[in-house]
């Protein structure tokens, strides 16, 4: 009589070699890119938060307002590349700080003009930049032949993912 192991009772597989965690391994080394990356993203909004005492996002948003005043939502929105909705929650919890403040004037009611207040002036100048964030000042720093590259590889990533493409109007700082 043959006796059989119960599939349990069997050794595992072994894991593939991008899941080991060997350096050498490509797919291994891209991934602790990643997490370097990250890392230094998240590193850098949490100093901005201990030291500005807002999100880094917020503070990216009264950074904008401060260098265009009377700039209005679609504006701000248009100029840290996100989407309307998500600057519009941005602008109302500053006005609830009341870092910013937001106005009514010209023949639409309907739109308003951003300030800052003099709380909110005080504490851009008080706090720790880039105000966008480190990342997008990385990147404006490499050449167009690099950028195009690494947009062409990371819509590769993106299609295996199967992201939801929302996602892109949203600040790393919120992330």
């Amino acid at each position: 009589m043959v006796t059989r192991k119960h599939p349990a009772a069997t050794a595992p597989a072994p894991a593939p070699a991008s899941a080991t965690g060997n350096a050498r391994d490509p797919a291994a080394q891209v991934l602790r890119r990643f997490r370097l990356v990250f890392n230094a993203v998240k590193s850098h909004f949490q100093q901005v938060e201990k030291r500005a005492g807002i999100g880094g996002a917020q503070l990216w948003a009264l950074s904008v307002i401060g260098a265009a005043p009377d700039i209005g939502i679609g504006g701000l929105a248009q100029a840290m590349d996100i989407h309307q909705t998500t600057a519009s929650n941005l602008v109302k919890t500053l006005i609830g700080l009341e870092l910013a403040q937001a106005q009514r004037k010209g023949p639409d009611r309907r739109a308003v003009q951003l300030r800052l207040t003099p709380a909110g002036a005080r504490l851009l100048r008080k706090a720790p930049g880039p105000f966008s964030g480190v990342l997008p000042g990385a990147l404006a720093q490499l050449d167009p032949a690099t950028l195009a590259r690494l947009d062409h590889d990371l819509a590769l990533l993106i299609d295996l993912l199967k992201a939801d493409e929302r996602g892109a109007g949203i600040p790393l700082a919120q992330m």
